[in-house]
């Protein structure tokens, strides 16, 4: 089936969205909307005091959120750990730089950047990777409880001890600048931990981060969470319809909803984190609960009724005057689903913007792939045959293999030939001898290159380094390395090269 992400600008996808993909002033035009910016502004200069936040910058963003004009750019991921993978840092850039395009005296513009706290998968924010000036790449991990929201996990002392020892063991200049920023965020539970790590780095050019699990925040959702339970089953049947429409047209939905599940979790008194089921009377998660139940823990506790991938960005933008989410491409493609979703709770849907894209070149690297012609994105999507053909091609034996077929390939037509002088039908058994032969050194020639791989990668050479910035462990840089590799690294020079890129940029950055 077709990827959704990779064809969101096509024709065929376009009714799903209420913008075309990349109408931005389409975004500006989008009808005025009446969320509470007094009760929200406040909510939020509230949140930075308790993070030690509040500088005079976020305090002038504040004011212009107020203005009753004002509209949001939202970009969001999950509280990893040292900001998790550096597309974390690109988002919220990229949330920047669209909202300085957009910025307007009579319609402020401003970047949010939401914490999904509420999330209770945590082995997927306890661990990143580090890598320094002497190629040494770390994986960095904490032993984060499973199944809570990180929101509910106290940070704890000796989890900063074991970062600050990380970034100060590594080969790089401006690590003290690392170990700073992580101290001085050290605060509070593990998502404030991340919120403070991102305000202190990104807050002076203009974001503001939200965490929605922060009481005075989690209140303001309580209207649409109240909506949703009292039609539970009208978002997940409007996401499975998107479904079977996506299926028809040759897409795979990146969402489903199974019978009688909602978009809602329930945090438990185990303090569990588990989805709502619905069977027609009672709602199901740890016990059995009645409307009236979930009714009163939402109006005593908000924070422990929180939305599902279905319906989180509805709720996001029922709370702020979104005009453009920021997304990746998983997200980009469970988006597509939701515009009906929009409608259920009369919001009007922003515009779905594809996040900036970014992937560092560091000296040695560039040079590398100066001698070798190749680019980052080549090495990236075909490392093994990339690596293959340039050591083949570096030792020489790619040229003699070549020569070699060449005049097994000119001996094949001679005695052809002679074949065919002889007895016409011998032709097809001289086609078949050489395809068998040829295909025997094409294979020998391969296994020569894997031996070689394999030789070089126990000596660590050259192809190595390649694998280690292009492809830590074997996942694309920017989804694996933490943006703090570079900022200890190189300091404040990186920050400063991604904030000159245009918005939505797929982009290469050389160090």
């Amino acid at each position: 089936m077709k990827n959704i992400a990779s064809h969101h600008t096509t024709t065929e996808l376009r009714h799903f969205y209420r913008l075309a993909p990349g109408d931005l002033e389409g975004a500006l035009q989008s009808p005025p909307s009446n969320v509470d910016r007094e009760r929200l502004v406040a909510a939020l200069r509230r949140y930075h005091q308790s993070l030690g936040t509040l500088s005079e910058t976020l305090e002038s963003q504040l004011q212009k959120l107020a203005h009753p004009n004002s509209r949001v750019v939202v970009a969001g991921q999950q509280a990893g750990l040292l900001l998790g993978p550096a597309f974390t840092v690109h988002k919220a850039v990229d949330a920047i730089l669209l909202a300085r395009q957009l910025d307007r005296e009579d319609q402020p513009v401003l970047p949010i950047f939401w914490v999904a706290s509420q999330d209770h998968d945590s082995q997927e924010v306890a661990s990143t990777f580090l890598l320094d000036f002497q190629e040494n790449l770390v994986h960095l991990g904490l032993p984060l409880p499973q199944g809570v929201p990180v929101y509910r996990i106290p940070l704890k002392e000796e989890w900063v001890n074991h970062v600050v020892g990380a970034l100060q063991n590594m080969d790089a200049p401006f690590k003290d600048q690392a170990v700073d920023l992580v101290q001085q965020s050290a605060r509070g539970n593990y998502a404030d931990w991340f919120s403070g790590m991102a305000q202190r780095l990104l807050g002076e050019h203009g974001l503001i981060a939200f965490d929605p699990m922060f009481p005075d925040l989690a209140a303001l959702f309580s209207p649409a969470i109240e909506r949703e339970l009292q039609k539970p089953l009208a978002s997940p049947h409007r996401i499975e319809d998107a479904a079977a429409e996506l299926i028809a047209l040759g897409f795979e939905p990146q969402l489903r909803r199974q019978a009688g599940a909602t978009n809602l979790f329930l945090e438990g008194n185990d303090g569990h984190r588990r989805l709502l089921r619905y069977d027609g009377s009672h709602f199901h998660a740890d016990r059995l609960y009645t409307l009236r139940e979930l009714q009163d823990l939402l109006k005593h506790d908000p924070s422990r009724i929180t939305p599902a991938a279905g319906l989180r960005p509805i709720v996001q933008d029922t709370v702020l005057p979104t005009i453009v989410n920021v997304l990746g491409p998983g997200e980009l493609a469970y988006a597509t689903q939701l515009g009906k979703v929009y409608d259920l709770h009369g919001v009007s849907q922003p515009l779905l913007w594809k996040r900036l894209s970014v992937t560092y070149i560091e000296p040695p690297v560039q040079r590398m792939l100066e001698k070798y012609g190749i680019t980052a994105q080549d090495f990236q999507k075909d490392p093994e045959g990339i690596t293959e053909r340039l050591l083949l091609q570096e030792s020489g034996i790619q040229q003699n293999f070549r020569e070699k077929l060449g005049e097994l390939e000119l001996l094949f037509e001679q005695l052809a030939e002679t074949s065919l002088e002889l007895d016409p039908n011998l032709a097809g058994s001289v086609h078949r001898s050489r395809q068998r032969v040829v295909g025997h050194v094409q294979r020998l020639e391969r296994k020569l290159a894997r031996h070689m791989m394999q030789t070089e990668n126990a000596r660590e050479g050259q192809f190595a380094r390649l694998h280690r910035h292009l492809l830590p462990a074997g996942i694309p840089q920017e989804r694996a390395l933490s943006y703090f590799t570079y900022l200890a690294k190189y300091g404040d020079f990186p920050l400063k090269q991604l904030l000159s890129l245009t918005a939505g940029a797929q982009s290469r950055l050389n160090l």
